[in-house]
């Protein structure tokens, strides 16, 4: 049965945006009082959040889809609706966070750091949020935005100041149960470690932590047993540790060739070259371990490593390599450059970005892509007309029909509005004022105005005159 995973795909969806409301507030000897619809409730968010009592991705291995809730509509008297729970999602210290072609999203490292992976729908907007000097009584409100849905992969790289490397059975499992408290599962076989093991070491003054990769073969950089799968474990290790076996019983293995097939498979997986590296020789409480330990360490000296030899079983070498390990990582530590772990990728837009674009198809359809239009194209309730000329004057501020006829668009062209699989198609028809001159003063209704003397009558209506050789400057609520 899996106990520990430590790369999952991950199905996360945000909540949507309650919808705004229109209501117009009523009392005794006061039938319209004015608009009172309140706004929707904001989606709920989906966040990682760095726990570091979670130390792997099982739990989303079983459970792939995760969804936070939905905010609530408004309602009459200015009640805005109850915005969606944030749904947090515990992830290991060092997890990096992906999207499905590879790129990297998020690198969290460090307890409580958290990373928005699907952001909540925005509330929809009441009537009497849309209210304005020109715009008194509007009869529709805006519905709320969907939230987003995301496919991230999520990947454990362990965070730890030392990386133990070798074959199988080195006694990699044995040197750190013996070094920290950490009681991994040993036995005298082949892969017994099917999981990387941490453990917590104390040497003088220095506390540093240690990870037990699992048995790398020759092959692993390409995926040949299990070392493809936690070679990712060694990334952010400071240090690299060769446990190497004195006394194999493979004849046609030694010391030298084992360090010699794990250093080809660590410079295959690529990035490591510059960590600094400790041989240890294990198992030296055999007779003919002893032996060939000796006969070895003048040529890996030689090479320039730093050669200890030791027993997990005896007990023997240990204090010597714990305080020698301390000290490699005290130098790694102070040679690190101050600077913050977690790392978000943030990818801002071009100074020249119009926020849409506009592309005729092979078909000749006309599509507008961008965030904002597609975003009211969602907000908007297509069975009001009101809401609808709203849409239009809005599109028509940032610019869009503009684009539309410098693009070749003609009345009667059909126009889609977002991507293939979710876009709203309409037949074009460019006005001047994107809808005013058919539908008047939009949302402005004189039932809620007092009588007005004939000279204030006069001056309106000379100001309807003028705004319709105008652009409307309606407040933008976004």
């Amino acid at each position: 049965m899996t106990t520990f995973v430590d790369r999952v795909e991950l199905h996360v969806a945000a909540g949507s945006g309650g919808h705004g409301c229109a209501s117009v507030h009523r009392e005794k000897f006061k039938p319209l009082g004015g608009p009172d619809g309140g706004n929707g409730g904001r989606g709920g968010d989906v966040m990682l959040v760095v726990d570091q009592s979670i130390t792997t991705l099982l739990d989303y291995h079983h459970k792939p889809h995760r969804s936070a809730t939905n905010g609530k509509p408004g309602e009459g008297g200015n009640r805005s609706g109850k915005d969606g729970q944030d749904l947090i999602l515990p992830v290991p210290d060092g997890t990096v966070v992906l999207d499905k072609a590879g790129n990297v999203l998020a690198d969290l490292v460090g307890h409580g750091t958290s990373y928005v992976a699907a952001q909540g729908g925005r509330g929809g907007l009441g009537n009497a949020a849309l209210a304005s000097a020109r715009r008194k009584a509007p009869g529709f409100a805006l519905l709320g935005v969907p939230g987003d849905f995301q496919d991230i992969v999520l990947e454990l790289k362990t965070v730890a100041d030392i990386a133990l490397v070798g074959y199988p059975s080195a006694g990699k499992s044995s040197l750190i149960s013996v070094l920290s408290a950490a009681r991994p599962k040993i036995a005298d076989y082949p892969f017994t470690t099917l999981v990387p093991n941490l453990g917590v070491v104390t040497a003088g003054e220095t506390v540093y932590t240690i990870a037990d990769v699992p048995g790398l073969i020759p092959g692993a950089s390409q995926g040949k047993g299990l070392g493809l799968e936690f070679l990712r474990h060694v990334e952010r290790c400071s240090v690299l540790v060769h446990v190497l076996d004195t006394a194999t019983l493979e004849s046609e293995r030694d010391p030298v060739t084992d360090l010699d097939i794990i250093e080809e498979e660590l410079k295959q997986y690529g990035g490591l070259g510059n960590r600094p590296r400790l041989v240890v020789l294990n198992k030296i409480d055999v007779p003919d371990g002893k032996d060939l330990a000796e006969m070895v360490r003048p040529d890996l000296e030689a090479r320039g490593y730093r050669v200890f030899e030791v027993s997990a079983v005896a007990h023997m070498g240990l204090k010597e390599l714990s305080f020698a390990l301390a000290e490699m990582v005290g130098q790694a530590r102070a040679a690190k450059p101050k600077e913050e772990a977690t790392r978000i990728v943030i990818r801002p837009k071009a100074v020249d970005d119009a926020g849409f674009t506009v592309v005729q198809e092979e078909d000749g359809l006309f599509r507008v892509r961008g965030e904002k239009p597609e975003r009211w194209v969602r907000q908007t309730d297509f069975n009001n007309d009101e809401a609808v000329g709203y849409l239009a004057d809005r599109l028509n501020r940032l610019g869009v029909e503009a684009q539309l006829m410098k693009a070749g668009a003609r009345s009667g062209d059909g126009v889609a509005i977002g991507p293939e699989e979710n876009a709203v198609v309409f037949d074009w028809e460019p006005t001047a004022m994107a809808g005013a001159e058919m539908l008047g003063r939009r949302g402005e209704d004189h039932r809620f105005d007092a009588p007005r003397p004939a000279t204030q009558r006069r001056r309106d209506k000379q100001a309807e005159r003028d705004e319709a050789e105008q652009e409307f400057d309606d407040f933008e609520p976004f």
